[in-house]
């Protein structure tokens, strides 16, 4: 990382309709729910008034549309990049875990065990998600020194980063950080060396 002080508030998109039958979403371009859209209200309301300096979206819809009022508030251009897609979930991709389970149950238990290094069939590793994702961190901090840059992107995207950034092993992300919520901010401030500082966990609006 770079030697910028600069806070990174990261964001998950809004709910999904997805949401009440705890499917898991990966790169599906699911939409909001209407309780999304509120979040995604809401976020807006405290982006207005929070002097960013920047706001980058993963591209899929359930993304951009949390982080398009919150960039319209701020007065800023939405920057969409496909490295903040979510994990690839494979084969478990908008299935349930019940489901996941009369399909590939082997595989199911050994993703719940160790999520980041045994994917789900066909799905991504924890350390390759990080891997395109960190560059859009780097490029965001070199760009805004000093500065404040909201990301909008995906729950286990988003674990697997702070767990980077904060020096957690990565298969410890379900454990360490069982939620986030939708629209909820987290704050980390990346440090030259060593772990970030982590300002605020799962802050509603």
């Amino acid at each position: 990382m770079v030697g910028a002080v600069t806070d990174l508030v990261l964001a998950r998109h809004g709910e999904t309709r997805w949401h009440a039958e705890n499917r898991y979403a990966g790169r599906s371009d699911v939409e909001l729910a209407p309780g999304g859209h509120r979040q995604a209200a809401a976020l807006a309301r405290w982006a207005a008034g929070a002097g960013l300096d920047a706001v980058i979206s993963s591209p899929l819809q359930r993304a951009v549309h949390t982080a398009t009022p919150a960039a319209e508030a701020a007065g800023l251009p939405l920057r969409t990049d496909p490295r903040l897609v979510e994990v690839d979930f494979g084969a478990g991709d908008g299935h349930t875990r019940e489901e996941m389970t009369a399909l590939f149950p082997e595989a199911l238990d050994a993703f719940l065990a160790k999520p980041a290094s045994s994917p789900l069939p066909g799905g991504e590793t924890g350390p390759d998600a990080v891997e395109r994702v960190l560059p859009v961190i780097t490029e965001a901090l070199a760009a805004h020194p000093d500065g404040r840059v909201l990301v909008v992107a995906h729950q286990t995207l988003l674990r697997l980063l702070l767990c980077h950034l904060l020096g957690i092993p990565l298969d410890h992300y379900r454990a360490v950080l069982p939620r986030l919520e939708g629209a909820a901010r987290t704050v980390v401030r990346p440090a030259a060396h060593g772990p970030a500082a982590l300002v605020a966990l799962n802050v509603p609006c």
